[in-house]
């Protein structure tokens, strides 16, 4: 079951009575946890039938008493276990997830990892509750998934602005939704949201990004890319080296990988590049403009830079300084 359909039950008034929510995404772990505390009752019910509970200080008997209890002056009590996947002896929890109370809507937030398969209290949730796994949002799904969720809120992106926003805040889904959220707020006379917008109220400079450095280097434009270096140096946390460094090589691993295709036309390439014609056809020009020693020679020094970058094999050179020296070898 889907995040929307979970909630969608809710808002119908079809419970379950446990959810258990657990994998490497905690943004949609969140959502649902977010919901049941906020929605599911109204503010008089909760204030009697509402209990969270928190892995790392939780002890098991008082979680399974805590779900145990009837509600209220309401049809129903919530209880929240946050944090689960620290919880001490949450095998524990197999005598009440084998035998849960209907009145109580029990959701566990198990971030990070999964219940080993093998386990009885895998078995148990398997039979007895709402099992939602919470997958990761590849890098190459981010802008259609950035996309989908702005036009859910009634606002449209450019190509470009879509590429700015995600290039430079990554794959953090809460902060993406809230950066989406403050353009969103601050548009009033339009429902598209440009470079301009994410420049103004993301603060992302669309002039001064590790985006636009990509493109300069992949073009060999030295100048540009030697002048975009000293806006990180003067902005320091406008671009961190630690966030420049892989979003680069990201993109020419992209640009590595159309050497082993056999069909090289933009509309073969989009795919590696989030179906994105603007930045396939920006990658095919990288490729004929470096050829594949001169990628493999770009992918390496982005390696050998990351590891001066945190100490190794050198000592003091400023981050500016590294990446100037960088960029120099890459388009000579």
């Amino acid at each position: 079951m889907s995040l929307q359909s979970i909630i969608s039950e809710w808002k119908s008034e079809s419970f379950k009575s446990i959810y258990w929510l657990e994998g490497e995404e905690p943004y949609f772990i969140d959502k649902i946890v977010d919901y049941a505390e906020h929605h599911i009752l109204n503010e008089n019910e909760a204030a009697f039938n509402l209990t969270v509970f928190y892995g790392r200080d939780a002890d098991w008997t008082a979680v399974v008493n805590a779900c145990r209890r009837y509600p209220m002056f309401a049809e129903r009590q919530v209880v929240l276990l946050k944090e689960a996947q620290y919880m001490k002896d949450i095998e524990k929890l197999e005598g009440y997830i084998n035998k849960p109370l209907s009145s109580t809507v029990f959701v566990v937030a198990y971030k990070d990892k999964k219940v080993d398969g093998r386990t009885n209290l895998a078995k148990l949730l398997k039979k007895n509750a709402e099992v939602f796994s919470s997958k990761k949002i590849y890098e190459s799904q981010l802008p259609e998934w950035t996309k989908n969720m702005i036009l859910a809120k009634g606002f449209e992106i450019t190509p470009q602005a879509l590429l700015l926003l995600v290039e430079n805040t990554g794959n953090d889904l809460s902060r993406l939704e809230n950066e989406i959220e403050k353009v969103a707020i601050n548009l009033v006379k339009t429902k598209t949201i440009d470079e301009n917008a994410i420049e103004k109220y993301v603060g992302i400079s669309k002039e001064f990004n590790a985006f636009e450095l990509q493109a300069a280097i992949a073009k060999k434009d030295l100048a540009k890319a030697i002048r975009i270096i000293q806006y990180f140096q003067a902005n320091p946390k406008a671009a961190p080296i630690q966030l420049i460094l892989p979003a680069v090589y990201s993109y020419f691993s992209k640009v590595y990988t159309i050497f082993g295709m056999s069909d090289k036309s933009e509309n073969a390439v989009k795919g590696i590049f989030s179906n994105n014609f603007y930045a396939a056809k920006e990658g095919i020009a990288a490729a004929k403009t470096y050829g594949i020693q001169g990628i493999e020679k770009v992918l390496l020094l982005l390696h050998e830079y990351n590891l001066r970058s945190i100490g190794i094999n050198d000592t003091g050179t400023s981050d500016a300084d590294l990446m100037k020296e960088m960029v120099v070898k890459m388009v000579s």
